[in-house]
């Protein structure tokens, strides 16, 4: 079973990945990690501006060699934006994203693209949202607890060109899938926002 779930920063689509992944005893893959981790290698070499700089550290990247809790800054998010919307990136990061969501049993997938280009087979298939001055609250509260200093107009701002960037980029855009079934977030907690994906996955298992 592939469970494809796609959405704007701070939706919450990762969190319910994490705990349907759980729920069900799946890998999961945070697929914007990806793009954070091609980020982080060209921001070290202070060569996020060379598409082919990103293309190389996107086709020698590893899945296992991702840490979640240092690519999540609010800079590795802004620079992942920017090499997402580079088709060269998105073509060296296809194969790796399909080969994980290929596992025997299957496998949850999160990010942008999943259901409309990753997996566009997967049974399930949920678009997360929620409104932007919500998913900026979320985020900037993430970001505070992580010790950054930052504002959140600066992170609503930040959430807003994303979502222009991510849905205009000719490469993958940020698109609800015709067969995905939409969850909006914006009013509720993660123990509902759960038990309403998890009903919504068991529906399209059914």
């Amino acid at each position: 079973m592939v469970i494809a779930i796609d959405g704007p920063a701070a939706s919450g689509k990762g969190t319910l990945a994490r705990r349907l992944a759980a729920h069900y005893g799946l890998p999961h893959l945070d697929t914007g990690l990806l793009y954070r981790a091609v980020a982080a290698r060209c921001i070290a070499l202070g060569r996020l501006a060379d598409e082919a700089a990103s293309e190389q550290a996107a086709k020698t990247l590893d899945v296992a060699d991702l840490d979640p809790e240092t690519l999540r800054t609010a800079e590795l998010g802004e620079g992942a934006s920017v090499v997402a919307a580079r088709p060269g990136v998105r073509a060296a990061l296809l194969d790796l994203q399909r080969r994980f969501a290929g596992q025997p049993g299957g496998a949850v997938l999160d990010g942008r693209d999943i259901g409309t280009v990753i997996c566009p087979e997967a049974p399930a298939k949920l678009f997360v949202t929620a409104r932007p001055d919500v998913r900026a609250e979320r985020r900037f509260r993430e970001l505070l607890g992580r010790g950054e200093d930052i504002s959140y107009d600066a992170v609503l701002a930040d959430i807003l060109k994303r979502d222009e960037r991510d849905s205009g980029r000719s490469s993958a855009p940020l698109l609800k899938a015709d067969d995905a079934v939409l969850l909006d977030t914006s009013d509720l907690g993660i123990e509902a926002a759960f038990a309403a994906a998890l009903a919504m996955v068991e529906a399209r298992r059914g």
